[in-house]
């Protein structure tokens, strides 16, 4: 056990300790431009989704799924209850070839938290146990390149938790993030800011600036104003601990996101779901410049409706997107693929497609509605297997894993 105080956590390498956030330190191929065309609907590169598995999921061919945990059930192995309603989630390798996966509790009253859950190199589960506790409903967060957790509280005032995946540090608040209804948040490896989105149909979308590298104890809080072409200017949050008014109401300027979730770096760009409107946003760094990836407004019979928790495949550029409750067919990941022109090499618009649907009354029965949504989508250090959670599956939340042959680059 690391008998370092608490206050450590910002200071310490953890991928000295052999820990890593999984897919954060090797750069994902720039396979399209932010300034590219908006996705359209086509069939997706792993074919068509096959019958429901034992556990209710239609996967295309070569894939398949297990139960990693239910929720107030002991996870496999352990003697511990896996927490209710799993949310965000990610994963961190560790140098015995093993990783762990951390997954948050959206339960209010602080009774929510996150825990994590430790495989072996095999994929065998070895351990199960809880990293933040006394928390109010933890939605989603995000990994840093310095192997810790962020923790999002989604309630007004709600902070930033900054967490130890292996359980050993105690997890600290990180107040000069601001305090308001977070949702996820992101870092982007090269400058080390952090991107924020905030789940009200009237939040702003947020960037922080540490002090310091690997170090989110105090910097600059700021809101995005998105002006003509897209082009994005930073204000300055002057009060972050909202108590003079709310961080969405200090800057007037400040650009509106109807209901922002997931939010992902890589490669340069920002990916940003708002659930509200259904979009997902690229917002590339370098020419601050923002705009609409996937809108479906532009699309015919959209195959994606709810947008929430995302994440980026490195190895092909491939986004998944998780599906809140509502659409044609809810309780699905999507899958928006990057494509290029063979001839030209410039990018093309990208494809929407769906990856995987659950199925079956442990979800919500068809004609009902919807009682779950998936979340939590992630990868393992390997991208050889997928993680992800029916929120309220069995009415308090099952956490799954996919394995098969993901792609590599296109």
């Amino acid at each position: 056990m690391d008998e370092r105080p608490a206050s450590a956590l910002s200071r310490r390498e953890l991928v000295g300790s052999g820990i890593a956030a999984a897919g954060l330190f090797a750069l994902g191929p720039a396979a399209w431009d932010a300034l590219a065309r908006p996705a359209k609907r086509a069939r997706g590169p792993y074919g068509p989704l096959g019958a429901p598995d034992a556990n209710g999921i239609r996967l295309p061919d070569g894939f398949s799924s297990r139960v990693v945990a239910r929720a107030q059930m002991p996870v496999e192995n352990t003697t511990y209850a896996w927490p209710l309603f799993p949310d965000g989630a990610s994963t961190y390798a560790r140098r015995d070839g093993g990783w762990i996966l951390v997954c948050n509790s959206e339960v209010p009253g602080a009774r929510g938290g996150a825990s994590a859950v430790r495989f072996g190199a095999d994929g065998t589960i070895e351990d199960a146990y809880r990293i933040l506790s006394g928390t109010s409903a933890n939605c989603a967060g995000g990994a840093t390149p310095w192997g810790t957790w962020l923790s999002c509280e989604e309630v007004e005032k709600g902070l930033v938790w900054e967490c130890d995946p292996r359980g050993q540090d105690e997890a600290v608040p990180r107040p000069a993030m601001g305090a308001f209804k977070h949702e996820a948040a992101c870092i982007d490896r090269r400058s080390g800011y952090a991107y924020l989105s905030e789940d009200l149909g009237e939040g702003c979308f947020y960037r922080f600036r540490p002090e310091r590298k690997r170090d989110l104890a105090a910097g600059i809080l700021e809101a995005a104003v998105v002006e003509d072409r897209g082009r994005v200017r930073w204000e300055t949050i002057p009060d972050p601990s909202a108590a003079s008014a709310p961080t969405r109401d200090q800057v007037p300027e400040a650009t509106r996101f109807m209901r922002g979730e997931g939010i992902w770096w890589d490669s340069g760009v920002v990916y940003l779901a708002t659930t509200s409107d259904s979009r997902i946003w690229a917002y590339d760094t370098v020419r601050q410049r923002i705009r609409v990836l996937y809108d479906p407004t532009l699309i015919k019979h959209p195959p994606l409706l709810n947008v929430d928790n995302i994440t980026v495949a490195s190895k092909s550029g491939d986004l998944f997107v998780c599906e809140d409750t509502g659409g044609e067919d809810p309780f699905d990941i999507a899958l928006i693929t990057p494509e290029v022109d063979r001839a030209s090499g410039r990018p093309k618009a990208p494809k929407v497609s769906r990856f995987l649907k659950l199925t079956g009354p442990q979800h919500g029965d068809p004609g009902t509605p919807a009682v779950s949504e998936t979340t939590g989508v992630c990868f393992s250090p390997a991208e050889d297997r997928l993680y992800f959670s029916s929120q309220r599956g069995f009415v308090t939340g099952v956490t799954y894993e996919v394995s098969g042959p993901f792609r590599g680059r296109p």
